[in-house]
């Protein structure tokens, strides 16, 4: 750790993780992510956009045995990412690319999962943010399509593609992976019961043939205590945040 980093904890303290003090910092978002991701001891998983790689070693600390590349275009981050995986013990490679310019390695490889926080807001509505770190992880000059393509061209059969995504951006999403993948998912995720849903996280099979499928909301806070508290927190995603619980996207309803 230096003068420019923190090291902060996830999962209850399962899970440390270096990060810059400025810029973009990972943070819940990432945890329920990878809380998601349905791999197996085994398997390999791609995330694109893998920042200081806070959700890849969510993900290896409750699934054993995965065999994990994380692709980041900025070199600070990345650097960060080898660092906490290497400390980790995680068998994760990260590879620091655009990712529309993949190394070719990569390109030829498939993954049982790929998952993905891409940035939450469109470059056309201006900078997200003043630090350069920051706001390339919240707006970039990425299109949201090319994400997602890149995702789905990375997966091998039957395997899946989660994503966590602002929910003004589900339309572009929908959009992108009809015709490419199936057996969607959506879980809407409210602040409160009463909210809105601010966010969604979304899974899709490649060659799948169920069904589009929408869960019940999934819903981060009580609503009889104050927001920002911690203890604030339902059962559920405590469960998750906490304890590193597993999430599945379709609910059991």
């Amino acid at each position: 750790m230096t003068e420019n980093t923190t090291n902060d904890a996830f999962l209850g303290g399962k899970v440390h993780a270096l990060q810059p003090k400025k810029g973009f910092r990972s943070g819940i978002d990432a945890v329920l992510m990878a809380a998601s991701v349905p791999a197996k001891a085994g398997e390999t998983v791609l995330e694109i956009g893998c920042g200081v790689g806070v959700a890849s070693l969510c993900l290896d600390a409750r699934v054993t045995g995965l065999q994990m590349t994380g692709v980041e275009l900025q070199p600070e981050y990345a650097d960060l990412a080898e660092q906490n995986a290497a400390t980790a013990g995680a068998a994760m490679q990260v590879v620091c690319a655009d990712l529309r310019n993949l190394p070719a390695g990569l390109r030829q490889q498939q993954f049982n999962h790929v998952m993905m926080n891409p940035p939450y807001y469109d470059r056309a509505q201006g900078h997200a943010s003043q630090n350069a770190g920051r706001d390339v992880a919240l707006a970039g000059d990425t299109p949201l399509s090319d994400w997602l393509d890149i995702g789905v061209r990375r997966l091998a059969p039957k395997g899946t593609l989660t994503i966590i995504q602002h929910i003004t951006r589900l339309p572009e999403v929908l959009a992108a992976l009809t015709g490419r993948l199936g057996s969607v998912i959506l879980r809407p995720i409210a602040a409160h019961s009463h909210a809105a849903p601010g966010l969604f996280l979304l899974q899709a099979i490649h060659s799948g043939r169920a069904p589009f499928h929408m869960s019940a909301p999934l819903i981060m806070h009580g609503d009889l205590i104050k927001k920002g508290d911690a203890e604030s927190y339902t059962p559920q995603v405590k469960a998750i945040l906490r304890d590193g619980a597993s999430f599945p996207i379709r609910d059991p309803h």
